[in-house]
């Protein structure tokens, strides 16, 4: 559409021209067409909103037709001088059509996404009657029946919510989703294990409080996927999430840096407020028992140390706001660095104390001695020895906890500080639980189902702890810049390595002027790494060598988009032509794999691919005579960096026609040899059907669904037990 909108017209037409706006018109009313039919078979699955959908899909029908009819053009020679109404002679009746399309389709789009909201919360109040019934019944014969049906309604909660989870753009709803959804998994092994202990043992204090708190949070767990999913809160609550000091430092650097730009931008009294809550929120560590005392030293000297850095970027501010000289701007640009550098290391700082802390405990508590006293104890039915492991217990939930809570604020990303909270509480509520597995076995020691119990809530601790580790990895990751939002090359020039037979070049920066002059090519390489990203990440294995090569030059060209803008690694125009050089010969090692990997397709298929591998290589030849060649001067060096980005994004606009058709016939290959399945239809099975039309063959990580099935299944056994 974009294209067709944007269409100059020009006094001469040629045949190839006609031919390019005809297939575009085409394409889009197939596209329409495929996309309708959808919408039709969930209209008629779903009465209440099939009048609506009817309407949006009759609408976008007729606006794709339109579309199809005004650039129907490729057999006219002279389509001015006809009668036929074109896209040449009713530009408007294309805008107007095309208008018309993306509202309708929005249409469809929005009414389809409440159906599923809809099956979603239809799924979660029939899960939430059966547990009523199953938290009431008082024989094992009907608690098997009713588990039965529960474990069905799980399973379809299960791919529901694991679908949803995969559609969801925003990463903080993701890993709120993934949270909750990993509880619900947990807790419906547990539910099982703790009813049938309570059913066993029904006049048991313990197994009753053990039972009651496995259906408090499973509810809580429903409730959390319902307002993700409907993106709203109980009683019209916001939802404030606790600010972490990585973020608060974040915020804080980006306010102080932003004086350079301007002066009058925000006041002191913002900058002291913002500096108060990050030593605030220090105090977590300082105040904590479990910080070593040198670690409390270094965070108490550095706080010390940036409320009078930010003093004296404060004086030289104000003086710099009366009177702009030289010699101040130079003062307030030395007390910036220095502002910024203090919180730097007030940040690593920090990082340390928390990680180190949590390297230690996860190293200690390895053994999980703790856990096999209770469960020896328990068997042995001493009460003495299970109560003093339960306090051992107790005080290992406290450090493990406070452990969570500082690894909170370094975590570095929203989705990682999800993850430390949902860890905190998993530690919070499953320690209890344990216990009260443990005093249940004690009271009851010759008891199998009771010693499974516990054996399940111990199994849950030791889950979290190993995921404790991953997740520490993870938060050292990002911190050193392995991982997070986005990855960035590090293929930089240094000192002495890379420079050692190059003349001495003074470093350039863009300007203002430059960097506006470059802000929309940049912006077209950011949305075209977007688009390589989402391509690589269909593909099943990862460690691919064409999969591999992508995500390296997206990860590039990402940081070649943020020099556009005065950001990220890149500092100097030096910089950017040595990443673009590197860039260049990442294409040209992909345009190899691509050869490689000609030798496993259908020989019909080769020649296609071997024409975009040359295809590649010619660009990437083309980027690296660029990025090579001298340039004397302001103006022959910006003429040389916008050549770069614009030889750069040519090669990521093939890279984003590679992958579909790499992955394409990757999978017409497998399909060959039998190693796929066709994906269901929407009638069929719409429950595990994705939404999304070209990925109809993607994996739902769905949350324990074989073993839950498996348990489904083998409940017949359970009554002879």
């Amino acid at each position: 559409i974009t294209t067709l909108i944007n269409h100059k017209d020009k006094p001469k037409r040629s045949d190839k021209t006609l031919q390019a706006i005809q297939r575009v018109g085409q394409a889009v009313n197939l596209a329409v067409g495929r996309f309708v039919t959808v919408g039709e078979a969930i209209a008629n699955e779903n009465h209440e909103l099939k009048e609506e959908m009817s309407v949006a899909c009759i609408e976008a029908r007729r606006a794709g037709e339109t579309i199809a009819q005004l650039t129907d053009v490729a057999s006219l020679d002279h389509p001015e001088s006809d009668s036929h109404i074109t896209i040449f002679t009713d530009k408007t009746g294309v805008v107007k059509a095309a208008r018309l399309l993306l509202s309708s389709v929005t249409k469809v789009l929005v009414l389809a996404d409440r159906i599923v909201i809809k099956q979603i919360i239809t799924s979660r109040n029939k899960v939430l009657a059966t547990m009523e019934q199953l938290e009431k019944v008082s024989s094992f014969q009907e608690f098997v029946q009713i588990f039965s049906q529960f474990g069905n309604e799980m399973v379809e909660f299960a791919h529901l919510t694991g679908d949803r989870q995969n559609d969801l753009k925003d990463e903080k709803k993701k890993a709120r989703m993934a949270a909750s959804r990993a509880v619900l998994e947990k807790c419906t092994m547990m539910l099982l294990t703790a009813s049938k202990t309570c059913l066993r043992h029904p006049d048991c204090e313990s197994a009753r409080i053990n039972k009651d708190g496995v259906f408090h949070r499973m509810r809580l767990a429903l409730e959390q996927v319902i307002e993700i999913v409907t993106d709203s809160r109980p009683n019209g609550e916001n939802e404030m999430a606790p600010i972490s000091i990585y973020s608060g430092i974040k915020e804080f650097k980006n306010k102080v840096e932003g004086l350079r730009e301007n002066l009058y931008f925000l006041s002191k009294e913002n900058l002291s407020t913002m500096l108060e809550v990050i030593l605030e929120h220090t105090e977590d560590f300082t105040d904590s028992a479990y910080t070593s005392h040198e670690h409390r030293e270094h965070i108490l000297e550095l706080s010390k140390q940036a409320k009078m850095e930010l003093e004296q970027l404060v004086s030289v501010w104000m003086q710099a706001q009366n009177q702009k000289t030289k010699d101040l701007m130079e003062d307030l640009e030395v007390a910036i660095l220095k502002t910024c550098q203090c919180m730097n290391e007030l940040k690593r700082e920090v990082h340390s104390a928390a990680t180190s802390l949590a390297a230690d405990l996860l190293k200690y508590h390895t053994d999980h001695m703790v856990l096999k006293a209770l469960k020896i104890t328990g068997v042995e039915g001493n009460l003495e020895a299970v109560a003093e492991y339960t306090c051992k217990l107790s005080e290992q939930k406290e450090q493990l906890v406070e452990m969570c809570r500082l690894l909170r604020h370094v975590s570095g990303t929203e989705p990682l500080e999800i993850t430390c909270i949902h860890a905190e509480d998993t530690f919070q509520v499953t320690g209890p639980q344990i216990i009260s597995a443990a005093e249940t076995l004690a009271l009851h020691p010759s008891s199998k189902i009771a010693k499974e119990n516990l054996e399940v809530f111990c199994e849950a601790w030791e889950s979290q702890l190993s995921d404790m580790s991953l997740l520490l990895r993870e938060i050292n990751d990002v911190f050193e810049g392995r991982r997070g939002e986005k990855r960035v090359y590090l293929s930089l020039p240094r000192p002495g390595k890379h420079n050692a037979n190059l003349k001495a070049l003074k470093p350039v920066k863009l300007d203002t002027e430059e960097q506006a002059k470059i802000a929309k090519l940049g912006l077209e390489l950011h949305l075209l790494t977007s688009d390589v990203d989402s391509e690589t990440e269909k593909w099943e294995d990862q460690e691919n060598e064409i999969v591999q090569h992508g995500q390296g030059m997206s990860s590039m060209a990402y940081s070649m988009y943020l020099f556009t803008r005065g950001e990220g690694l890149l500092k100097t125009t030096q910089d950017l032509f040595h990443q673009a050089e590197i860039f260049a010969t990442e294409g040209t090692k992909l345009a190899s794999a691509l050869h490689a990997f000609s030798d496993q397709v259908h020989e019909d298929d080769k020649p296609l691919l071997l024409l975009e591998a040359e295809k590649l290589i010619s660009v990437c030849k083309q980027l690296q005579i660029t990025a090579k060649a001298s340039a004397q001067g302001k103006s022959a060096t910006f003429t040389k960096v916008d050549a770069c980005i614009l030889k750069t994004r040519n090669v990521m606009t093939l890279l984003c026609q590679l992958l579909p058709l790499c992955f394409k016939l990757l999978r017409k290959n497998k399909a060959g040899n039998g190693c796929l399945k066709p994906a269901p239809p929407w009638k069929e099975d719409r429950i595990r059907t994705g939404t999304n039309a070209h990925t109809p063959e993607r994996r739902v990580e769905t949350f324990g669904i074989k073993s839950l099935e498996n348990h489904v299944a083998n409940m017949t056994f359970l009554e002879s037990k």
